[in-house]
């Protein structure tokens, strides 16, 4: 032992269950928050031992493992952690259930970067699907939390008063949800023409956000005829809802639909717009539960609920609460009375087109079999008239004044 240099060694001593340095400097204590947490009885007990009965009633205990010590520990100092990219999936899962457990997320300071170390590591695991549905207070408090999931499928914003300019927009055509989003949800927004020009402006100009979006719902929106235009920049855009908006199932509609964008009216209600069905799926589940039924979102609602039922005590009038409330359960009622019109558009088939297109190539071909002979001779002229077209498809996304304008906003 005496041949051992210490003098750039660091040695500690534990003295009265406190860890000192030889030189007394007092290594930092625990947090103030472990003690209150300890007092509250609304928040689950962390100690180092277990508590529990035998058969014959008697109280007995035993220590955690050091992993389930250590586990506790790195989850009250999330917010301290750089990066998780690389630890197993057993292993974040345990990890953000402790954090769960501790209110980590329920924390406005801490949350958003909690989160987002997990979203980063683990992607859509933490949540694959989120339903904001009429649930507009909720996104506003935690708006820059629900940013972090980057990895959703399926997002459900139905009812939460985005209107035609909403800070989200940037973040739903953002790079982070263009390989991942499917499913988009934004009935019952207020979302008018321009609205929907601002929100696709991004990808009709740079060419990039939300790539894999197939499923759209824009129902019960004031939107026109004039803009099915913006849809086009969606390539995989499969199925569409256009019910309750300015639109009416007339030829012309479906004609354009079916120029515009490939996609024929649906006579019977498509499944995928059932939002029965719809639910958040992930980690981060309880979480989004947490937030729902804290105390400041509770005192929100209250109020909200209370200014509806003083003002229809009050005036009696369901079209006066409607103006000035703008009550969201009213939206429910439009839908129930429009359950019967339907406006549900989706992509066909390979074999439904070829169905509809052979019949018709059949007739023409008994009534004209003569003339394919004399077309033999003409198919080098087809050919160099079709390679120039080829130039004038991007017309149908081409730029106008309006979008240049919308370009220099940003």
């Amino acid at each position: 032992m005496s041949d051992l240099s210490l003098d750039n060694s660091t040695i500690y001593v534990r003295e009265r269950g406190n860890l000192r340095r030889v030189s007394d400097i007092v290594l930092a204590q625990p947090k103030a928050l472990s003690s209150c947490r300890r007092t509250d009885p609304f928040v689950l007990r962390k100690e180092h031992f277990i508590f529990n009965y035998n058969e014959e009633g008697s109280l007995r205990y035993s220590t955690k493992s050091l992993f389930d010590i250590t586990l506790l520990f790195v989850a009250d100092n999330i917010h301290h952690v750089d990066s998780l990219v690389g630890f197993p999936e057993q292993i974040g899962n345990r990890l953000f259930v402790a954090a769960e457990e501790n209110r980590v997320f329920l924390n406005p300071d801490t949350s958003s970067k909690a989160l987002q170390l997990f979203s980063d590591a683990y992607g859509e695991i933490v949540l694959g699907s989120l339903c904001l549905r009429n649930k507009f207070p909720l996104l506003q408090e935690r708006m820059d939390a629900i940013k972090t999931f980057h990895s959703l499928k399926s997002l459900d914003l139905f009812g939460c008063k985005l209107g035609d300019n909403h800070e989200l927009f940037q973040h739903l055509t953002s790079t982070s949800l263009a390989s991942s989003l499917i499913e988009l949800f934004i009935g019952g927004n207020s979302l008018s023409d321009a609205g929907l020009q601002r929100l696709t402006a991004p990808i009709r100009m740079m060419r990039k956000g939300l790539d894999c979006l197939q499923l759209l719902d824009l129902s019960y929106n004031p939107i026109s005829e004039a803009a099915l235009r913006y849809l086009t920049c969606f390539p995989k855009l499969v199925k569409l809802d256009l019910s309750g908006t300015s639109l009416k199932l007339e030829t012309g509609l479906k004609t354009a639909m079916l120029k515009l964008l490939g996609l024929i009216y649906s006579e019977k209600p498509l499944d995928s717009f059932d939002h029965s069905r719809c639910k958040t799926e992930g980690w981060a589940e309880q979480v989004v539960n947490q937030w729902e039924t804290s105390g400041s979102q509770m005192t929100k609602q209250r109020k909200i609920e209370e200014s509806r039922t003083l003002a229809l005590r009050f005036f009696g009038r369901q079209k006066f609460v409607r103006e000035v409330l703008k009550a969201v359960p009213l939206i429910h009622e439009r839908m129930e009375e429009a359950d019967n019109g339907k406006l549900h558009f989706y992509r066909p088939s390979n074999n439904q087109t070829a169905e509809k297109e052979i019949p018709s190539m059949t007739n023409h071909q008994v009534k004209t079999p003569c003339h394919i002979k004399k077309r033999k001779h003409q198919p080098e002229k087809h050919d160099t008239l079709h390679h120039s077209p080829p130039a004038k498809q991007p017309c149908s996304s081409a730029l106008t004044a309006e979008d240049i304008d919308l370009l220099n906003s940003y």
